[in-house]
Order: C-alpha cells, then sequence, then structure tokens
C-alpha cells in the first residue's frame, strides 16, 4: 500500500503545536534522541485504539498522523497496521530519524545513547551464527543447525520485511 511521505526538513517547515507525530520506535531509541512533543507508541504495543487514546491526551491535531521511526520501515508496516482503522491521514516521514539527523533538524535529546535496533538485529544474528559454528565445530556438528536456522531467519527477513528476531529484541528490558 503506498501512503503519502514527506521529507523532515518539509515537515518541519510546516510544525504547528498541535501537528501530530507518532514515533513506533523503541523507548530507547527514543530517549536517545528524538524529535521533541513527539507521541511515542513502540511499533509492537500500536493500536488504533492506544493512537486516538495519546492524540487525545496530549491534545493533538489528529487529522493528519506523520509517522517516524529509524529508517521508514517500521513507520511503513505502522501505517499498514493503522491504515483504515482511523479517521486520519497517513503520513510517513521519509528517511524516518537518519533523515532527521542529516537534515540537521534540532533533537530532544533525553538520556544515554543506545544501540539501534537494526543494529542489535545485525549483533545476536552475527553472535549465534558465530555460536553455532564453533558449538558445531567442537561440541556436536548438531549445532551447525542454530546457524541454519538464522541463516533462514535472514533470509526470511530479507524476502517479506517482517523479522522476528527484531520484534523479540524490540521487547528487551534494555530497549524499554
Amino acid at each position: 500500500m503506498n501512503h503519502k511521505r514527506i521529507h523532515p526538513v518539509d515537515l518541519m517547515a510546516n510544525e504547528t503545536v498541535d501537528m501530530c507525530i507518532l514515533d513506533v520506535r523503541t523507548a530507547a531509541e527514543v530517549n536517545a534522541a528524538g524529535l521533541p512533543n513527539c507521541l511515542h507508541i513502540p511499533l509492537h504495543e500500536l493500536t488504533a485504539e492506544r493512537v486516538q487514546n495519546e492524540i487525545a491526551a496530549k491534545g493533538k491535531n489528529g487529522a493528519q498522523i506523520f509517522l517516524l521511526c529509524q529508517a521508514g520501515r517500521r513507520a511503513e508496516m505502522a501505517a499498514e497496521q493503522l491504515h483504515g482503522k482511523l479517521n486520519a491521514e497517513l503520513v510517513i516521514i521519509e528517511g524516518g530519524m537518519n533523515a532527521v539527523k542529516q537534515s540537521n533538524i534540532p533533537l530532544a535529546e533525553k538520556g544515554k545513547k543506545v544501540i539501534p535496533l537494526e543494529r542489535q538485529i545485525r549483533i545476536a544474528a552475527g553472535l549465534l551464527v558465530v555460536i553455532g559454528v564453533v558449538l558445531g565445530t567442537w561440541i556436536d556438528p548438531g549445532f551447525y543447525a542454530l546457524s541454519g536456522i538464522i541463516g533462514v531467519g535472514l533470509t526470511f527477513a530479507g524476502i517479506t520485511d517482517i523479522c522476528p528476531m527484531g520484534m523479540l529484541i524490540a521487547k528487551a528490558p534494555w530497549n524499554k
């Protein structure tokens, strides 16, 4: 499904106090750096009801909802998930926080730096492959299956753009 898109510079040029920007990154990513006055609901907790409640609670204009993530894919997933469930135009912020940072838009940096979710996934996948190879070599060849399973999971994520490992890591305590 094709949703309307906007570049971060164009968005911020028309910024209003009641503009509704919904950040769907993990809490740790948002705490590291985010746009000021955004609503925050992680993608894995996103529901239409929760969006409506947050908009009402924060006094935002819900006619247009601008969706933000790290690079754009989670914003697309959020738009697909919310499509037809809200009486609002869903607009994806092109390039996500990566584009916001490149555009030198002022950020609200709240806490410690965190490793972005995409890097966490690559680290976890790489470690699991290495562990599978090491255990398969020195303990039991059956451990090679671990590396194979991770390879299948990465292939699945590449083809479908759905990453079960990413969904699991997003729920980890350090990403809260």
